[in-house]
C-alpha cells in the first residue's frame, strides 16, 4: 500500500486502466484505491511499481462517465421501448 497524492479529478476505474496499462500491477477490487479518513489517497501496488505509478497518478483526469453511461442505459430502453419508469416498476 503506497501513498500519493490524490488527484484533483479521479476515477478510480480509469486509473486502475491507466495503471494496467503501463505495467503497473493493480486489482480491479474497489478497494484497490482508497481514501482513507485523514484524506490519503492510497494505492494497493507493489512497491516496485512505485516509480512506474508515480506519474501516472500525477497527470491522471478523471473523467466523469455518467453522461456516457446514462445515454447508453437510454439506448437500451429506446430499443425495448421501455420508459425509465416502467423499468424501475419492474425491478421493484
Amino acid at each position: 500500500m503506497i501513498k500519493f497524492n490524490k488527484p484533483e479529478s479521479l476515477n478510480g476505474s480509469q486509473l486502475r486502466q491507466e495503471l494496467n496499462n503501463a505495467g503497473v500491477k493493480i486489482s480491479n477490487e474497489p478497494d484497490a484505491l482508497f481514501i482513507d479518513g485523514n484524506g490519503d489517497f492510497w494505492l494497493i501496488i507493489d512497491k516496485e511499481d512505485e516509480a512506474k505509478a508515480r506519474p501516472i497518478v500525477d497527470a491522471h483526469v478523471g473523467v466523469d462517465q455518467t453522461p456516457i453511461i446514462e445515454a447508453k442505459r437510454q439506448a437500451i430502453l429506446d430499443r425495448l421501448g421501455l420508459t425509465a419508469d416502467e423499468v424501475k416498476l419492474l425491478l421493484g
